[in-house]
């Protein structure tokens, strides 16, 4: 779902008109003026962290809950929140060790303790819900507490085990208020973050306040936010127009993001080098059209990114031909080595090959995005054009959609992705492993092999050619089709400060850092 950074510089440029951008503390004036008003077309699926894997949700959990590890501003490693203190124990990387901070509190007043921590931790293993985030905590085996420590037994070496409860996966819940064996329902969250969640309608509204028993590595205490939950791109670009917005953030459509000029008095457009990535993920289960590796090549060989970029995006986002962005450990383009152009004779070569009879007939699924349905129109003209195949579109609701890929009942799916914690990783375990979030069926022991050689290596700058490797099997193998990666945009008032820490590639929505200048 989220990140950018190992081996990468986070760029911040800050385009604005009628105002000047910087991050400043709230002015005594901003209670005057009312909640910050945010908005945003990502989904909450879930307020429960152990029923919920995805941006929208985790976004609101960085502000509602605390985790042992946090990241802040212009770090690329974790830092102790929760914790006063963490790290690997011994040799080996399979023991990892936290010291929980003394005098921490829920929101609600409730004493927060180690056995909170190993409740939470234990409670997503437990539930294995098929929207939760139990897949990236696969090689963990079991957590123990002694005073207050918490100690980490992991199943195999995993150097990227900080960078994972640094996330939404290691958020810390109230143990009094969270059943033990299933999800928690209701408009309720009980957390020990920067803010309160004061009130919640799904698919429209949370009310956010400073959480005034907050400790841990947050020093800024940011006022009331009120994040507005948009069905699509087009709802919330109208709601910007009309001003009532403060900052509009994900997504906005990309021609609203193209058209901005230094003209636009008042206006202040915030650009970060991100590293959210979209692809079309195949279901490999033998019912389906494309379980055939012929057919996934064909379509990996006709694809055109470049127009994609170009007509749909307008060359808001860059085309990818990894799994793994531009930025990043382990980058290549694999994807392109092999199709450097899109060649529908080479596609019909490959059919042919493998006594594929065309057209291949396949359902083409989607749901939240900037532009969805102007990418799949392309792609399903782009495919068609060649003859070869023949494509329905389909656009389903979020929750329905991820519902939906996990049972297996797309043929192919467009999904974006947008990282977890800044490390390959993140771009390849969750995407081919064996527990893969996107339930696509494929496995693959000498992937398998080379994730685990990576996680076993603390000195991540050494594992490149791990994820190199794993990138040309995938370009072989072809489960997934990496279509593009883009930046990071926010639209704001130029009266608003600290826009430009609402995402750096971390994870992290600091709707904490915003202030009225």
């Amino acid at each position: 779902m989220r990140g950018l950074r190992a081996g990468a510089a986070v760029v911040a440029a800050v385009l604005l008109a009628g105002g000047a951008g910087g991050c400043q503390l709230v002015s005594p004036g901003d209670e005057d003026q009312g909640p910050i008003t945010v908005g945003t077309t990502d989904t909450v699926t879930s307020l429960d962290p152990a029923g919920a894997y995805d941006a929208g949700s985790w976004a609101l959990f960085s502000n509602v809950y605390q985790s042992l590890l946090t990241y802040t501003p212009g770090t690329g490693s974790p830092v102790p929140d929760a914790a006063s203190r963490c790290g690997f124990q011994g040799k080996g990387l399979r023991t990892y060790q936290c010291e929980l901070r003394e005098g921490l509190t829920f929101a609600n007043g409730h004493e927060l303790t180690t056995r909170d921590v190993k409740f939470s931790f234990d409670r997503i293993l437990r539930i294995k819900s098929s929207q939760g985030p139990q897949s990236l905590l696969d090689t963990l085996e079991s957590v123990g507490t002694e005073g207050r420590t918490i100690t980490f037994r992991l199943r195999v070496p995993d150097a990227t085990f900080p960078f994972k409860i640094a996330t939404g996966a290691g958020a810390i819940v109230d143990s009094t208020r969270y059943p033990a064996d299933r999800l928690r329902p209701g408009t309720e969250a009980d957390g020990s973050g920067p803010y309160v969640l004061k009130s919640y309608r799904p698919r429209s509204v949370a009310e956010l306040r400073p959480n005034k028993h907050y400790q841990g590595a947050v020093k800024h205490r940011g006022g009331e936010v009120t994040v507005h939950y948009f069905r699509d791109s087009a709802a919330m670009s109208k709601a910007w127009k009309e001003r009532s917005l403060d900052v509009a953030g994900r997504l906005m459509p990309p021609a609203d993001i193209a058209a901005h000029s230094l003209s636009d008095t008042g206006v202040k457009l915030m650009e970060s080098a991100g590293s959210e990535t979209r692809s079309m993920f195949f279901n490999l289960r033998d019912d389906s059209p494309l379980k055939p590796p012929a057919v996934r090549r064909a379509i990996a060989a006709v694809v055109d990114r470049e127009a994609l970029a170009r007509d749909v995006h307008r060359r808001t986002v860059e085309p990818l031909y990894s799994l793994i962005p531009q930025g990043l450990t382990g980058h290549t383009t694999s994807f392109f080595d092999l199709n450097p152009q899109p060649d529908p004779e080479s596609a019909r070569g490959i059919l042919s090959r493998a006594g594929i009879t065309t057209p291949v007939r396949f359902t083409l699924t989607y749901s939240q995005g900037a532009a969805t349905d102007e990418e799949a129109a392309l792609l399903k003209r782009q495919l068609e054009g060649t003859g070869l195949f023949e494509v329905t579109t389909r656009h389903v609701e979020w929750t329905e959609f991820r519902q939906g890929y996990a049972r297996g009942d797309y043929d192919a799916y467009c999904v974006g992705w947008l990282a977890d914690f800044p490390d390959p990783d993140n771009f390849t375990t969750p995407l081919v492993g064996r527990s893969s979030s996107f339930r696509t069926g494929y496995a693959n022991p000498k992937v398998e092999q080379l994730i685990s050689t990576a996680q076993d290596s603390s000195q991540r700058s050494r594992v490149s050619k791990d994820f190199r490797a794993i990138q040309e099997i995938i370009a072989q193998d072809v489960p997934v089709l990496p279509l593009w990666q883009k930046k990071d945009y926010v639209l704001s008032s130029a009266s608003v400060s600290g826009t430009q820490y609402l995402s750096d590639g971390t994870g992290q929505w600091r709707l904490w850092e915003l202030g009225r200048l």
